[in-house]
C-alpha cells in the first residue's frame, strides 16, 4: 500500500527537512511500517504509548529492547527529557565509526537518544584505510559463508532478525561470491557514511579523540584494533593493563581485465551456486617454484618494538608464513584444489580423466565490486614488499600479467583483556557507563564486530534512558560471543598469555539436549534453537516487568 500519512520534521541542523512517512503496511511484528524519505534509510520514532514504531526492515522486535517507549512523541517535537547522567537530555558518545562504531551508533540514534560520533578519518589516517568512509573493510570484502547452518551465516541472520543497519545495507550492496556474504566495499561504505550522516539523531565530528570521556559521559569505545596511541595510552592507564596484540594483514587487488582466463577459469567450490569465483590452477613444479618464491621474497620491515613481539592471528595469517610451516601448508589452505573443476580438462565423472588432469593447487580470486572489474586474492595476506608482491604473485597460472590495484599490507591490531575488564554487556566493570564494542575486545571478523556494535549500542541507549542494560542467551551466536570475551578461561587469573581473538563457531555455544552425530544436521538444529531462543528472548523483553538489576539476560 501506498504511505497513507506524512510527518514533516524541521530540524535546525538539517540542510533540509525530514519527511516520515507513516504507510498502512503492518511487519511481521503487526506493528505500522514506517519509511523515511528521501533517504532509502530507515528511521525508527518513540510515538505515545500504546503505539510501537519500528522500522519497515526489521524483521523482529527488536525495537522492544528500548521499551518503554517515552511518553512524549518525537513527532511533535518534544523529544523527551530522558535520563542522561550528568545531564537534562540523553545523549551518547561512540568513538569510532568502523563496523562496530556505525552499527553502536544507529542502534542509539533508533532508539531516539541523541548520538554524537567521533572518526578521526580522513583527518587522521590509519595504518590500513584507504579513506574517510564509514565501516571501511580493510582485509576482505567478505563477511563469511551466508546460509544460516553456518556459524558466520547465523550471526548475519541473528543481525538481520535485530534490525542491523551494518548486515541488512550488505545485504543490499552485495556481489556475487558464491556461498558467501561479500559486498562492493566502495560503494558499501558510501551507503553506510551516508545513513549515518543523513540521520537527525546523529552528529558526526571528524577529529581525533584522544582522551577517554569522565564516567558522566555515556561512551561506547569502538576504535578497533588500529586505535590511535594517544587514546590507546589512556586506556592502558584507566585499565591498568598492557594491551593485547597480534599482526594481521590484507590481501591485494588485482583488475580483472589483466587476469588470462584462457589459463584461470570461472567455478565455485563444487559447482555451488553460480560460477562467481576466478581460479588458477597449478601443477606441481608451478605450486613448489611459487612456495619457493615466496620463501625468498623480501618482507616490508617492521619497528624495532614490533618485531621484538610480532605474532600473528592463526585464523588470518599471511600467505609466506603459511608458506614456511610446510611444503603442503598452502594446500590445506587457501590453494586447496578440492572440488574446483575447469570443463576444458575434460569429464569431471571420468575417474581416470580427473586423476590426470586434476591441478594440484588452485588459487582463488573473489569479485572486489559489483561491476566485477576488480577482484581479491582469497587468503592473500601479505607483508612482502610491494615490489616483491608484483613479482612473486605474478608466477601465478593466469596472473602474469596482473595489474595490481591494491598492494597487501600488515599492521599491528590491538584487543583488550576482555574477561578482566569488561561484563557480557560490553560495559567496563570499574565504569559501567564506558562500553568497548568491536574487534577491540578481542572478537574476530566483520560480523562479530558488528554483533558488539549492536549490543553496545542497544545497552548505552537503554543506559542513557534510565534503562537497565541487557544481554543475549548464550544459545544465540551474538550472546555466545559476547558471553566469551567475558568469560574466556583465564590460566593464571590474570589472563596473560591465554585470551586470544574468537571468530564465530559453533563450538561457543552450548551442547545440544540430544546428541546429532551428522555435522550438517547438528549445525541445522544450532540454528534451528538459536533462533528460537532469540525471537522468545525478545519476546519476554518486550512484556517483561522494569526490574532494578544490574543487568538482565533477555
Amino acid at each position: 500500500m501506498r504511505p497513507s500519512g506524512a510527518i514533516r520534521w524541521n530540524r535546525s541542523h538539517l540542510s533540509r527537512p525530514l519527511e516520515v512517512c507513516l504507510s498502512n503496511d503492518r511487519n511481521v511484528d503487526g506493528n505500522w511500517a514506517i519509511h523515511w524519505l528521501p533517504s532509502t534509510s530507515p528511521l525508527a520514532l518513540s510515538l505515545p504509548a500504546p503505539t510501537r514504531v519500528v522500522t519497515s526492515t526489521a524483521e523482529s522486535t527488536a525495537a522492544a529492547l528500548l521499551e518503554p517507549t517515552r511518553q512524549e512523541s518525537m513527532v511533535s517535537g518534544d523529544r523527551g527529557s530522558g535520563n542522561q547522567i550528568g545531564g537534562s537530555e540523553p545523549q551518547v558518545l561512540v568513538i569510532g565509526a568502523g563496523l562496530a562504531g556505525t552499527e553502536a551508533a544507529w542502534q542509539v540514534a533508533q532508539a531516539g537518544v541523541q548520538v554524537r560520533l567521533v572518526e578521526m578519518r580522513p583527518v587522521r589516517r590509519s595504518p590500513a584505510h584507504h579513506s574517510g568512509e564509514f565501516a571501511e573493510l580493510v582485509c576482505s570484502n567478505s563477511f563469511g559463508a551466508l546460509s544460516s547452518d553456518r556459524a558466520a551465516g547465523l550471526l548475519q541472520e541473528e543481525l538481520r532478525r535485530l534490525g542491523s543497519l551494518v548486515i541488512s545495507t550488505a545485504d543490499q550492496h552485495a556481489v556475487p561470491a558464491g556461498g558467501a556474504l561479500a559486498v562492493d566495499r566502495g560503494r558499501y561504505s558510501a551507503a553506510l557514511t551516508a545513513a549515518l550522516e543523513a540521520h537527525p539523531l546523529v552528529t558526526v565530528e571528524r577529529r581525533e579523540q584522544s582522551e577517554l570521556p569522565g564516567p558522566h559521559q555515556i561512551t561506547v569505545l569502538a576504535t578497533g584494533p588500529l586505535t590511535a596511541d594517544a587514546l590507546a595510552e589512556q586506556l592502558r592507564s584507566f585499565t591498568g593493563r598492557d594491551d593485547c596484540h597480534f599482526f594481521d594483514a590484507a590481501s591485494p587487488i588485482v583488475e580483472g581485465e589483466s587476469i588470462d582466463l584462457g589459463v584461470a577459469f570461472r567455478a565455485s567450490r563444487y559447482d555451488k551456486g553460480d560460477a562467481d569465483y576466478i581460479n588458477c590452477p597449478m601443477d606441481r613444479e608451478q605450486y613448489l617454484a611459487f612456495r619457493q618464491a615466496l620463501l625468498e621474497a623480501e618482507q616490508a620491515d617492521l619497528k624495532d618494538f614490533e618485531a621484538e613481539s610480532a605474532h600473528f592471528f592463526e585464523g588470518c595469517l599471511p600467505i609466506e608464513e603459511l608458506a614456511r610451516r610446510g611444503e603442503d601448508t598452502m594446500r590445506y589452505g587457501p590453494l586447496k584444489p578440492i572440488g574446483l573443476w575447469d570443463p576444458r580438462w575434460g569429464d569431471v565423472n571420468d575417474r581416470e580423466v580427473r586423476r590426470a588432469n586434476r591441478a594440484y593447487a588452485v588459487v582463488q580470486l573473489r569479485q572486489e565490486d559489483k561491476g566485477g572489474r576488480l577482484w581479491n586474492l582469497v587468503g592473500f595476506q601479505t607483508n612482502l614488499k610491494w615490489g616483491e608482491q608484483k613479482r612473486v604473485l605474478r608466477l601465478i597460472p593466469g596472473l602474469e600479467n596482473a595489474e595490481f590495484v591494491r598492494f597487501g599490507v600488515m599492521h599491528r591490531n590491538t584487543f583488550l583483556e576482555s574477561p578482566q575488564l569488561l561484563d557480557a554487556t560490553l560495559q567496563f566493570r570499574q565504569r559501567p557507563t564506558l562500553l568497548a564494542a568491536g574487534q577491540i575486545t578481542g572478537t574476530e571478523g566483520y560480523a562479530a564486530a558488528v554483533a558488539g556494535g549492536w549490543l553496545a549500542g542497544t545497552n548505552a541507549a537503554r543506559l542513557a534512558r534510565g534503562l537497565e542494560s541487557i544481554t543475549l542467551p548464550h544459545t544465540t551466536m551474538v550472546g555466545a560471543l559476547t558471553h566469551f570475551v567475558a568469560e574466556a578461561p583465564c590460566r593464571d587469573g590474570r589472563g596473560k598469555g591465554r585470551f586470544q581473538p574468537m571468530p564465530p563457531n559453533f563450538g561457543l555455544l552450548p551442547d545440544l539436549s540430544e546428541r546429532i552425530c551428522d555435522k550438517r544436521r547438528r549445525y541445522g538444529a544450532y540454528r534451528d534453537r538459536a533462533l528460537t531462543d532469540l525471537a522468545t528472548s525478545l519476546e519476554q523483553q518486550a512484556c517483561a516487568p522494569r526490574t532494578t538489576s544490574p543487568h538482565r539476560q533477555i
